[in-house]
């Protein structure tokens, strides 16, 4: 009976240990980071930047294909260490100097060949860059195209035949999106995902804040397919996947691709982003101080959509309904419209399961990886700082 007691005892004690201690142990570095502290996101944006010239040490070695990073995660990758380093810039100027070749060299790998032979086999052997006349979409190389307006706008000595490159891109993305009634394009053959079209939309308004060039008719266009097509306005989310030319949902709304969506429609308009990060803070919920966005919400499913499950690609796993990536992502609208409280509780979830670790000069989320880093330096830096 006494050893009974104990247990109830050690379990109760055990309890009011994570209710008490665990939130204020995961906050630690929030507030700075909603500040933009420049000594913790300097500490990540370090270890991004190692990683970086670790790679071009293996891509200069010439290190067999099976062995070198490549393909969809490493295009995602690259190209959120060039924005989030980006962002550090803008938030830090006397960075520059050190950052922006980092950001033009990780942009421009986004744009090899390989990164985007995932787009290609999708495509039955269609390069994106050697269709540019075609109507296929090919809506996935604008992360591509992003990063490279970004570092476009930053290096004055920028390459010159990679510039030309990305304008025919632009060009082409233009052209379709304001061909298109629905105001999507496709990123697969019959496929189209409103986040990679807010990618299209956020790469053509920073393609023209680096060039001059003018773009409002396109960005016009785009922002208001969003509002009245691609938008469920009972949750606030955008459909996760559609048909390009019907606009029909093949998926639910859903909270992963609308938390990436608000973080690419902040670059583009930010009446849009600030439209879907509302959807996203309706359904921010949690237990005790721990803040997570929910994945799916209630209503029907229509035949052939994808139903409520346990999570995929996408969203990351699925528990209680709320979602990784959603969670993540939402850090990014919180922090640019000014939502502090939604932004630290949303923290301290990403700090329990992501385990920050310091050492000397660099931090990392332990369990991320470095595409888990490099989403978080960009979500966890973002701002209206590269807005219009």
């Amino acid at each position: 009976m006494k050893l009974g007691w104990l247990r109830i005892v050690y379990v109760a004690s055990a309890l009011a240990a994570f209710r008490f201690v665990a939130p204020w142990w995961c906050e630690r570095g929030a507030d700075a980071w909603y500040r933009g502290d420049a000594t913790v996101q300097g500490q990540l944006a370090e270890d991004l930047v190692t990683f970086e010239r670790d790679d071009d040490t293996i891509r200069e070695g010439n290190e067999p294909p099976e062995n070198r990073f490549a393909g969809e995660w490493a295009l995602v990758t690259h190209q959120m260490t060039a924005l989030g380093l980006a962002q550090v810039v803008a938030l830090h100027p006397e960075r520059k100097a050190a950052y922006v070749p980092v950001i033009t060299r990780a942009s421009i790998k986004t744009f090899l060949p390989e990164m985007r032979d995932f787009g290609t086999k999708a495509w039955h052997g269609e390069d994106a860059m050697k269709s540019l006349e075609g109507s296929h979409g090919h809506a996935y190389l604008a992360y591509s195209a992003l990063a490279l307006g970004v570092a476009r706008s930053l290096d004055p000595s920028f390459p010159a035949d990679v510039a030309k490159q990305h304008d025919a891109l632009i060009a082409a993305y233009e052209k379709r999106l304001l061909a298109s009634p629905t105001g999507l394009i496709e990123t697969y053959p019959n496929e189209a995902y409103p986040t990679d079209v807010a990618a299209v939309a956020a790469a053509i308004a920073v393609h023209g804040r680096a060039t001059g060039a003018r773009h409002e008719r396109v960005l016009a266009h785009w922002a208001d397919k969003v509002r009245t097509t691609q938008l469920d306005r009972d949750s606030g989310f955008v459909i996760q996947r559609m048909g390009a030319h019907d606009a029909k949902a093949h998926d639910l709304p859903r909270g992963s691709g609308t938390g990436l969506a608000a973080y690419f429609a902040g670059f583009a308009d930010r009446s849009v982003a600030r439209r879907l990060a509302e959807g996203l803070f309706r359904h921010t919920t949690g237990i005790w101080e721990f803040g997570a966005v929910e994945e799916y919400v209630d209503g029907p499913v229509e035949p052939g959509q994808i139903t409520r499950g346990f999570g995929d690609v996408d969203s990351g796993p699925v528990l209680f309904g709320v979602s990784v990536a959603a969670t993540g992502f939402t850090l990014a609208p919180a922090r640019a419209f000014g939502q502090k409280d939604v932004f630290v509780r949303l923290f301290r979830t990403t700090a329990l399961f992501g385990i920050p670790y310091t050492s000397g000069t660099r931090g990392r989320f332990l369990t991320g990886g470095p595409i888990g880093n490099a989403l978080l330096l960009a979500m966890l830096t973002s701002g209206p700082e590269l807005s219009p």
